[in-house]
């Protein structure tokens, strides 16, 4: 289950870790948010959905949340260097899909910030062109099918890699295979090792909203789908959270690093 950041901040890649977090953290806020779940999401595979949702929750139980505690010992710097070399590393992404959907501004934006970060802040470890007012936003491919009016089609929960549909798990495979000749060129070992580190991030700052989750979700499976499918609707709309959306948005603010203790 995979974290998806707020719009103007963007989805990240998956990895375990923060396909753990995701599910748990937006079945609290959602079961605190809402009355019940969305009642007209298309899963029609909801069984084995249920099934993977319950086996990626095993995983995080037994593997990503004792590496994330090891991984929350670590200073905050390096933390925060991880994770600015990891937002880097999303760039090239967001170029090509800010382009395709004639977002010339944010495809422009999101270049300079590679260039930027990538030269002048070490490789990435400093977000520089934040500093500079370069307001980082995020595009991938699941985003630009919608752009141009592709349904989401069924809801989808992969195994570790967590909640998607259809259409975002295509887009998940363009993205991967389009921006692999780009630079950085990390390869399949090298981004795989990637989205682990960024899964194990994510989830060491999710912990107590995790905690909070297990203890107090009835359903964290229906109401993280719910979740989900309104979270990805607003993405596609730029984050123009309207009606029942503006319900889920809150959960969707990524922890700050540099307020972490």
């Amino acid at each position: 289950m995979i974290w998806r950041e707020r719009a103007g901040r963007g989805p990240a890649p998956r990895g375990p870790a923060r396909a753990a977090a995701t599910a748990l953290a937006i079945a609290l806020a959602a079961s605190g948010c809402a009355s019940s779940p969305q009642s007209d999401v298309y899963d029609p595979w909801e069984p084995f959905n249920r099934t993977v949702f319950g086996l990626n929750e095993l995983a995080d139980l037994m593997v990503i949340e004792p590496a994330s505690i090891v991984y929350g010992h670590l200073p905050r710097p390096i933390r925060t260097g991880v994770r600015n070399v990891l937002n880097n590393l999303r760039e090239p992404v967001t170029v090509m899909n800010a382009g395709l959907q004639g977002k010339g501004e944010t495809a422009g934006t999101a270049l300079g910030r590679f260039m930027i970060n990538t030269l002048v802040g070490v490789g990435g470890l400093f977000d520089l062109a934040t500093e500079f007012g370069y307001e980082r936003r995020v595009e991938d491919f699941g985003q630009t099918l919608g752009h141009w009016g592709v349904a989401p089609g069924p809801f989808l929960m992969l195994p570790l890699l967590g909640p998607s549909t259809v259409r975002d798990t295509a887009g998940m495979g363009v993205d991967f295979l389009a921006t692999q000749p780009l630079p950085p060129n990390l390869g399949t070992e090298g981004t795989i090792a990637v989205r682990a580190v960024d899964g194990v991030d994510m989830r060491e700052r999710l912990t107590p909203l995790i905690n909070d989750v297990r203890a107090n979700s009835l359903d964290r499976y229906a109401t993280f789908r719910s979740a989900y499918l309104q979270r990805r609707a607003a993405e596609i709309r730029d984050g123009q959270v309207t009606g029942d959306d503006a319900a889920y948005e809150e959960i969707f603010n990524e922890p700050d690093p540099a307020s972490e203790d």
